[in-house]
């Protein structure tokens, strides 16, 4: 059903397999009114999209008995998979829908759903603790209602919808009981008006609380169409994500740009080069009719979203996936805010590689953080030195570090010694595992650090330093200077070989 390709943080690219075709995740997935819709089908599929999202309960009310004749597809005139909400979203807007679970559940199975979601109750964002919690209940038990209406030959993948929002512990809850009932597929409820509020951290946490539950299965994510929100999303776990935003954003001459949103009265020009803006200006764009203007503005938007997507499955290709994230993550401060959070996220480090073929770039003291800068330390904590004499060195521009003249001319003098690069990134680096990566792969910023903002290294001079019986130190930056005070290493700080 869902089958692993790449992967990079916590991100992957999968394929996904349904009873219309296959999708490669992570994917946008456009939504699509089953009545109304405005940029047709047939444009999404040429554009790419393998997957879009359709609404049951409109279906329902609109069509009854005839959906079930037709099937969804040939309602919406697409030929590929077809994702349906069973009515959630009206249920957040409006309280309730005239339907029972079960029956909707039913319709989903009649009108050939590729992957189907039972009717959940939203908790959304901002409701107290009690209520969020019976709603995540009744969304319990509603799933389950469904699954036992539909039977298990549908061969559909059912979507079991996780909800809680900011409420932390009712998200791994709601995901570990969807979980023990079999859904093939989670969906993380609620996310929308976080991020209509730029609540990214909040967000973030909210996705690596439901990854905790459930790491395996693939996850979409409800209401995600911003493009700062998918380098997140995806980087965290998320597979597949959908919305309306490309219509909605139109609708309000909001024009998407790789780093947000801009109202198109406050451009002067269309740096975009897909083919709506390459075909277009500024001033023709507002000469349009209303209608037409906002089919145009939309299909911009699909181009800009799709992009995006591509951009960082070719990161995770890449093994430059954290790069990009924290990259993306300047383009606006609450984003920087969620970039944050991914110091302390241990699932990361599964995900990435042990190896990879471009070096791993180091640039802020975030990255000292980053997965595989964690795991060469937790390396060199198990490393075994039986020598009582350690030597300690800038870490060269030449990888891996025994390869240098440095090395090679203390090692001569110093034959009983343990000798050392450190890196305030990587921390202290034994010659004889300078070829493991990333201490033999990676480039470093020149800049001056302040020690403060390296509390891995401290930790890491501390350990490895505190068990040798003398500690020399060649050409001492004010880093190490420091460094060595911080951690009472009674060190001998020399200017260069010929001082020891």
């Amino acid at each position: 059903m869902f089958e692993l390709r790449h992967s990079d943080l916590a991100a992957r690219i999968g394929r996904l397999q349904t009873l219309h075709g296959a999708v490669e995740t992570p994917a946008f997935v456009p939504v699509v009114h089953p009545v109304r819709q405005t940029v047709s089908t047939q444009f999404l599929k040429k554009m790419g999209f393998e997957l879009v999202i359709t609404n049951a309960y409109i279906t329902l009310r609109h069509y009854g008995d005839e959906a079930r004749r037709r099937g969804i597809h040939d309602i919406i005139n697409y030929d590929g998979a077809v994702m349906t909400d069973s009515g959630g979203y009206q249920v957040l807007e409006y309280g309730s829908v005239e339907v029972e679970p079960a029956m909707m559940a039913q319709f989903e199975n009649d009108i050939k759903s590729d992957i189907p979601i039972p009717l959940d109750r939203p908790t959304g964002y901002g409701l107290e603790y009690e209520k969020a919690k019976e709603y995540v209940a009744i969304t319990l038990k509603n799933s389950l209602e469904s699954l036992r209406a539909i039977g298990s030959n549908s061969g559909a993948i059912w979507v079991a919808p996780v909800q809680g929002a900011e409420h932390f512990d009712l998200v791994e809850h709601s995901a570990r009981e969807l979980d023990t009932m079999g859904f093939e597929m989670m969906a993380l409820g609620s996310p929308v008006e976080l991020m209509e509020a730029y609540e990214f951290a909040m967000l973030a946490r909210m996705i690596i609380s439901a990854k905790k539950v459930i790491p395996a299965k693939p996850i979409h994510l409800f209401g995600a169409g911003h493009p700062l929100t998918i380098p997140l999303a995806i980087a965290l776990g998320c597979d597949t994500f959908d919305s309306a935003s490309y219509m909605l954003y139109a609708k309000d001459n909001r024009y998407m740009t790789p780093n947000g949103t801009v109202r198109l009265d406050e451009l002067a020009y269309l740096s975009c080069q897909c083919p709506v803006c390459s075909s277009h200006t500024v001033q023709e764009l507002h000469k349009m009719e209303m209608d037409k203007r906002t089919i145009e503005i939309a299909k911009h938007n699909l181009y800009i979203l799709k992009a995006e997507v591509e951009a960082v499955k070719q990161a995770i290709v890449d093994g430059r996936l954290w790069e990009y994230v924290m990259q993306k993550a300047r383009a606006h401060p609450k984003l920087m805010e969620a970039a944050q959070i991914f110091k302390d996220v241990e699932m990361l480090e599964d995900g990435t590689p042990l190896f990879k073929e471009r070096a791993i770039f180091f640039y802020d003291p975030i990255d000292q953080h980053r997965p595989e800068a964690k795991r060469f330390r937790k390396t060199v904590a198990k490393f075994k030195s039986s020598k009582k004499k350690l030597i300690l060195c800038p870490e060269d521009e030449i990888h891996p570090f025994y390869s240098t003249t440095s090395y090679k001319n203390i090692v001569k003098k110093f034959p009983d010694a343990q000798v050392c690069s450190y890196s305030p990134f990587l921390g202290i680096i034994p010659a004889e595992i300078s070829d493991v990566f990333p201490a033999s792969h990676n480039l470093a910023t020149r800049s001056c650090y302040r020690l403060e903002d390296y509390p891995t290294f401290i930790e890491s001079l501390k350990s490895f330093a505190g068990r040798f019986e003398e500690i020399a130190v060649i050409a001492p930056d004010d880093f190490m200077k420091q460094a060595t005070k911080a951690a009472r290493l009674n060190a001998r700080l020399v200017d260069d070989i010929s001082a020891l």
